[in-house]
């Protein structure tokens, strides 16, 4: 069986469009959450969001670089400009004459065509039926995403999209890791994207727990892992990860990131409750060490533990989960951080984000600090030692393996390991 590798990243996320504006700002620690007042004029408690900044120029000229055409889903845009970042990172060609048939994309979404379906309902229920056009059907289809990816790129291997809420990144990159693994494809795009429409947004202002008390202080409204934590906060964007065998990359002397021992995808409820909400600890314990055993991979051996961590008040179980999982506690415990205390919940673009950043700090040895952390919940605190949660500014570290977990609703859990790259 092939080894896997990653050889390109993109991402497109709220606190930095680009993999050097991003690696700067997890090293300082900058938040993307920003203050939406229009929110209010529609009833939202929340008021906050994280949204990738891009200006009309920027769109505009990728749109027509690509000929996109009419492209009304943010998602879509998102996961492209993710997409086409990290073909170019990997040094693959453009523009090739026929179908590149060793490489395809399994790249996730959830909600990517709100924003084609918003316009087709409104134009249905005003009699103008003939005014849509064969675009609106491609970017309302969940699939629309692969599909453009696809033809922006050329591809010609298997090309899908697969959805499991925040889960979806991690997901998408494992599927991705057998596809390549088993000799089916040579490279995949792996990633994942969530458009930035309040349609989106409106559900989760009640279902998600998010913040409506920190309206006026954006930067200090998560606080994951921290007694302060209040909520959640929504946010858009995408990451793209270029897998590679290795001996393809080797072969064409392709920059090595890191390499995807492998993982587990689960899940896992407690029962009775909730089951489209509650993560059990059991659920998420059982997954970690699944996806330990598959790789063959030490508990001891892990350097930094990438969370799913919301700011919404199950950190601590989280937490909980990776103590079982891994036997360590306290200071034995290994570094630990939450991408999401900058970017916020990014829905299905959440886990291939957050597995971007986990592969920087891999690749450049560094740990991200964790934004408004301090102090720690008691719960947290009782069971590892605040100086493996960085609060204040990154500090460089010598890591080698990496475990990231994502959670969404189902009770669905995936856990990937990562190892530092060697070029």
């Amino acid at each position: 069986m092939n080894r896997v590798v990653i050889t390109g990243l993109g991402v497109v996320s709220p606190n930095g469009v680009g993999i050097d504006n991003f690696r700067k700002a997890l090293w300082e620690g900058r938040s993307g959450i920003r203050f939406f007042p229009e929110l209010e004029s529609i009833g939202f408690k929340c008021l906050l969001g994280g949204v990738p900044e891009l200006s009309e120029a920027e769109v505009q000229a990728f749109c027509e670089t690509f000929n996109l055409v009419k492209l009304k889903s943010s998602g879509i845009l998102y996961g492209c400009m993710a997409g086409v970042e990290a073909w170019r990172d990997a040094g693959l060609p453009f523009a090739l004459a026929d179908p590149d048939w060793d490489s395809g994309t399994i790249f996730g979404a959830v909600c990517n065509g709100i924003e084609a379906i918003r316009n087709g309902i409104v134009d249905i229920d005003a009699g103008m039926v003939k005014k849509l056009g064969g675009r609106t059907a491609q970017q309302a289809m969940n699939s629309g995403v692969s599909a453009y990816l696809s033809g922006v790129l050329g591809l010609g291997n298997q090309v899908t999209t697969n959805a499991s809420d925040h889960v979806t990144g991690v997901e998408a990159l494992l599927m991705a890791y057998d596809r390549i693994r088993f000799g089916y494809a040579t490279r995949m795009v792996a990633g994942s994207s969530e458009s930035n429409s309040p349609y989106i947004w409106a559900a989760l202002d009640k279902i998600e727990r998010l913040n409506a008390g920190s309206n006026t202080a954006p930067q200090h409204a998560l606080a994951p892992l921290s007694e302060r934590a209040a909520g959640a906060v929504p946010g858009a964007g995408a990451g793209a990860l270029v897998l590679e065998s290795r001996e393809s990359a080797l072969s064409r002397g392709a920059r090595i990131y890191a390499e995807v021992l492998g993982g587990h995808i689960a899940s896992g409820h407690d029962l009775p409750g909730d089951p489209v909400t509650a993560h059990s600890v059991p659920g998420m314990t059982a997954c970690i060490s699944k996806a330990l055993d598959a790789c063959g991979v030490a508990p001891g051996d892990i350097d930094l533990v990438s969370g799913s961590f919301a700011s919404n008040g199950r950190d601590s179980d989280e937490i909980r989960a990776w103590v079982q999982a891994l036997d360590r506690r306290g200071l034995h415990f290994p570094y630990v951080n939450a991408t999401k205390s900058m970017i916020g919940t990014c829905l299905s673009a959440a886990g291939a984000i957050e597995t971007i950043a986990s592969v920087l700090q891999l690749y450049h040895g560094f740990v991200h600090p964790t934004c408004n952390v301090m102090p720690l919940h008691p719960e947290v605190a009782s069971l590892i030692d605040e100086s493996k949660v960085v609060s204040q500014a990154a500090i460089q570290a010598p890591l080698r393996i990496a475990a990231k977990l994502s959670t969404g609703y189902g009770g669905a859990n995936a856990c990937v390991l990562l190892k530092k790259g060697t070029g």
